[in-house]
């Protein structure tokens, strides 16, 4: 067992770790949300009930979301590194991890907002048609309006998700909290590191949550 002294694991291990997972969290949600919502746009208008149905493009969306959903994020990583490596110039640290990041978040974001944006009910939309509304603006101010507060739960998941991702990535070369917990927890055989993380990991969690959950009774 390796033991640090607490300072070095706050300087040293803990708040490095942090700040890195914060970056991938932060901008892998944000990139990944609006991918994931032009998807769910996509996906909604073309839609057997959507505003222009096209089955052949919904069956192509939709058949590219499962299957990317499908590949474990492990794989995904490894299976897109030449393209990483051809877009970051790099295959680690928490700038090369945004792309596969992306990669593997965007369909479940687009799933999640999807099916929040068929919550809405018909008959507002067709009463933005019969006032001749162009489908943008039933999409951006009737749809989106209406399906607001799911849109924002399905925001969450999303976000929370998108930390689990981060810290696979992080024990790919990624860095963050999930290369700290194998380095420097299991592989030092150092409990108090590792489950330290893992606490901390608890309460991001829960914080985001409760953010949501505020959200949530704010759009309601």
């Amino acid at each position: 067992m390796v033991d640090y002294p607490m300072e070095v694991v706050w300087a040293k291990i803990l708040l490095p770790a942090l700040v890195a997972s914060g970056k991938m969290l932060l901008f892998g949600s944000l990139l990944g949300g609006f991918f994931g919502f032009l998807l769910a746009v996509s996906l909604f208008v073309t839609g057997q009930n959507g505003l222009r149905p096209n089955p052949r493009t919904y069956q192509v969306l939709s058949a590219l979301v499962s299957s990317i959903r499908s590949f474990p994020f492990v794989v995904l990583i490894v299976a897109i590194i030449p393209v990483t490596r051809f877009v970051t110039s790099s295959s680690i640290g928490w700038v090369s991890a945004l792309l596969p990041l992306t990669v593997a978040s965007t369909p479940f974001f687009g799933r999640m907002f999807e099916n929040s944006l068929k919550e809405v009910n018909p008959a507002l939309i067709e009463a933005a048609h019969s006032f001749g509304a162009s489908n943008f603006q039933i999409i951006f101010r009737v749809v989106v309006p209406a399906t607001l507060p799911s849109l924002i739960s399905a925001s969450v998941l999303g976000v929370i998700h998108m930390l689990g991702l981060s810290t696979i990535a992080g024990t790919m070369g990624a860095g963050g909290v999930g290369a700290s917990a194998l380095i420097y927890g299991y592989q030092s055989f150092n409990d108090t590191v590792m489950y330290l993380l893992v606490f901390i990991m608890f309460v991001i969690v829960m914080g985001i949550q409760a953010i949501g959950d505020r959200l949530y009774k704010s759009a309601s």
